[in-house]
């Protein structure tokens, strides 16, 4: 009898969980268990923590699947016992000791890198510290390009914020080294590199990396073609087990 795994997925910066609709639409539709938490974007290793812990709370095994930021998270809490595998989608697949920061500075800057906005917001505790939003006039073309434009506007108008210290944060773990991994680039990637996406993806080993001619949303663009891969990979780590 074939092992049976849940998908969790993990969302990346300016997003929030409920981006991952066109991919748990599918999944549910497949039959496959699956949830998608939220990352908060205020600490890298916070959401670390988090998603590490909610994932031991899974009954069962786990495909730990991130994208973009979220692809940072699950290389630091892909290392839960439970966790079989790891699909990075136009993420940053970090090397142990190396932040977000350090690993853009090996390549040229992205084009989004010019449309961040920053604000302040309070800390809690008296101080405050800069969080960064995508202009939302340029949200489209960055990250959306192909969406339908309603659909790119929402988007633009309710992204999530993220702490620009979470990019100076450092990996505490790599999980690829001891966890099979996979890889999906975003070709026309404004906001990770798909340089950026193909040399991490390489030095963690990915066993296959698949090329999608999307955006950074690829995962909305080309929705049906990540449940593909997601479907190849829990055949594939079901046959091994």
């Amino acid at each position: 009898m074939m092992r049976t795994s849940t998908v969790v997925l993990v969302h990346g910066a300016f997003l929030d969980a409920s981006g991952w609709w066109p991919v748990v639409l599918r999944l549910l539709d497949g039959g496959h268990r699956v949830l998608a938490p939220a990352v908060i974007g205020r600490s890298f290793h916070g959401d670390c923590d988090y998603i590490r812990s909610f994932v031991e709370r899974v009954d069962g095994e786990v495909l730990l699947v991130g994208h973009g930021y979220g692809a940072a998270v699950i290389t630091v809490a892909g290392g839960a016992n439970n966790v079989t595998g790891l699909l990075f989608i136009a993420g940053y697949a970090l090397e142990r000791g190396e932040s977000i920061d350090e690993l853009c500075g090996r390549f040229a800057p992205a084009e989004a890198s010019g449309h961040l906005a920053s604000a302040l917001f309070p800390d809690g505790d008296g101080t405050f510290r800069t969080e960064l939003t995508v202009t939302p006039d340029r949200f489209a073309r960055l990250l959306a390009e192909g969406l339908p434009s309603d659909e790119s506007g929402v988007l633009a108008v309710s992204q999530r914020p993220i702490a620009d210290s979470v990019f100076a944060e450092r990996a505490m773990e790599t999980a690829w080294r001891t966890k099979p991994s996979w890889g999906v680039v975003a070709t026309e990637d404004r906001l990770v590199a798909p340089q950026m996406q193909r040399f991490g993806y390489r030095r963690a080993g990915c066993r296959t990396v698949t090329a999608l001619d999307g955006p950074h949303l690829v995962t909305q663009t080309h929705a049906t073609d990540i449940v593909r891969i997601i479907d190849g990979i829990l055949r594939e780590v079901a046959s091994h087990g």
